[in-house]
C-alpha cells in the first residue's frame, strides 16, 4: 500500500515503523508528539517547511 499525503503521521508510523527514520531524515523530528496523531503528512510538511514531493517519494520507496 502506497503512502498518500493525506495520511496521518501516526497511521503511517503504525503501518511501517521504518518510516520514523525517513520522516526524521527529512527534518520532522517530532514524530512522537501528540499532534502527529492528528496531522497529515501534507500538513506536517507545510508546518516544518519540507518538500512534500521528496518526502512522499522517500516514504514510498520503503513500500517497494
Amino acid at each position: 500500500m502506497a503512502f498518500t499525503k493525506d495520511m496521518l503521521i501516526g497511521d503511517v508510523i503504525r503501518q511501517n515503523p521504518e518510516t520514523i527514520g525517513v520522516l526524521m531524515s527529512h527534518g520532522m523530528g517530532c514524530v512522537g508528539c501528540p499532534s502527529s496523531q492528528m496531522e497529515s503528512l501534507e500538513e506536517a510538511a507545510m508546518v516544518h517547511g519540507l518538500d512534500l514531493e521528496k518526502l512522499m517519494s522517500s516514504l514510498n520507496e520503503l513500500d517497494k
